[in-house]
Parts: structure tokens; sequence; C-alpha cells
């Protein structure tokens, strides 16, 4: 490995940031995916690179699928599951998510809501949605659940994850809700990234109680974490 890739790898892992070393085995030349940006010395086209991003994304290393001589080493943080709004479904979501493996953040600027006596033990920020992501830097190791049912929210919220290499993002509310909600998010010059969000959020597994809601969304995050957006 040359020195400066060593020295930005070094600097990833050291700041949290999920990096996945790309290798070409005949001649030992490299590519390095920081999560969100590229410094590929290989050429890799666009189909090697979302490869390459799956498998940083499920924290896994060995030969890129489809190639005897890319081997793609991954030195992925622990996933990040980032839910705007302290909502009833929040409050089992978190606990489950931790269990799971996942850092939780809790995001709403309404204290009353998110405080720590009802979510014990979770990284909780008070501040609007926009600002809290920018400052968390999401990445492809991240996902993002919008739970507030509030558009003054979750929109901002939505609109900073669909910007992001962000693996997931799933919004609550119904077909007719989503409907409403991607007019809103095309009109503010979404309209090719909105086929991103899962909603409703969730795998159906026609549960319809805030804790059988949780337990679909953390499937879902699972599933796509591991197989993709198609499952």
């Amino acid at each position: 490995m040359k020195w400066a890739s060593y020295e930005r790898l070094r600097q990833a892992i050291a700041a949290g940031a999920s990096t996945a070393v790309v290798t070409r085995l005949g001649d030992g030349a490299q590519a390095l995916f920081d999560g969100e940006r590229w410094d590929d010395g290989l050429g890799l086209d666009a189909e090697q690179r979302a490869g390459v991003a799956r498998m940083l994304v499920a924290d896994r290393s060995g030969l890129l699928q489809g190639s005897e001589e890319l081997f793609v080493r991954s030195y992925a943080r622990a996933p990040r599951l980032i839910v705007v709004g302290a909502a009833h479904i929040s409050q089992f979501l978190a606990p489950m998510a931790m269990l799971a493996g996942f850092e939780v953040v809790i995001i709403d600027p309404r204290r009353a809501f998110a405080s720590p006596e009802r979510f014990a033990g979770v990284k909780l920020v008070h501040r609007w949605p926009d600002e809290a992501l920018a400052d968390l830097k999401l990445d492809a190791t991240s996902a993002v659940v919008t739970l507030t049912h509030d558009p003054k929210l979750d929109d901002p919220a939505l609109i900073a994850a669909l910007s992001s290499p962000a693996f997931y993002v799933g919004a609550l509310g119904s077909k007719r809700t989503h409907a409403k909600r991607i007019e809103r998010l095309t009109e503010a010059g979404l309209a090719d990234k909105v086929g991103r969000i899962h909603a409703p959020v969730g795998l159906d597994l026609g549960g319809r109680s805030p804790r059988e809601i949780a337990v679909s969304i953390l499937a879902q995050v699972i599933q796509v974490r591991y197989r993709g957006a198609l499952g």
C-alpha cells in the first residue's frame, strides 16, 4: 500500500469512518472508498463501485463478485441507525437495534419527547434534523428512519438522507401520506432520489402495534444491509 493511501486509511479509521480498500491481486494497485468518496487507482466501473459499497455496508471482505482479481478489505464501523422522532415506535426500535449491534441516535428538538427517561442509554440530539444530520456525517453504513409524521421534521431529514450515501432511508406513513411526501420532495428537486425511500417503512409482517412496527423496521434495515434494496 502506498504511503498516501495508508495515511488516508489510518485517518479514516481514527475518525470512525468506514473504509474499503480494493486491491488488484495481479499488481497490487489499489482504490479506497471511505463510504462517501473514492480515491480510485483502478478505474472501477459503476457496477464494481456499487459492489464494493455493498460489501462495506455489510462489513464483508473477500473477492469482489464477478471478479477473480479484485480483493475488497472492509474496515467498517458499527452500523448506525439514526431515528428522527422520539415516538412510541422509537422507544421499542432503539433498544432492539442496539441489541442487533447498531449505534443508535435519536434526533428530536422536542426535549419532552426525547428525554433520558424515555430513552435510557440512547444518544439523544435535540436539534433540527437537517442540522443534526449534517454534523453526524452520514456515510454508507448509516440508516435513517423518520417517524414523526410531521413534514417540518421529516422532510428536512429525508432531504439530507437522500443527498447522502446512507444505505437505508425509511419513512413512516400510509401510502397516501407518502404520495404527498413524494410531491413535496419532488418539488424540492429530489425526483431522481425519492425512489430510495422505503415507505410505508418496514417489512409487511402484519403487525400494527408500536413494538411490532419496530420489529418490521429493524428487519427491513437488516435485510437491506445484507441483500440490498431489493431484498
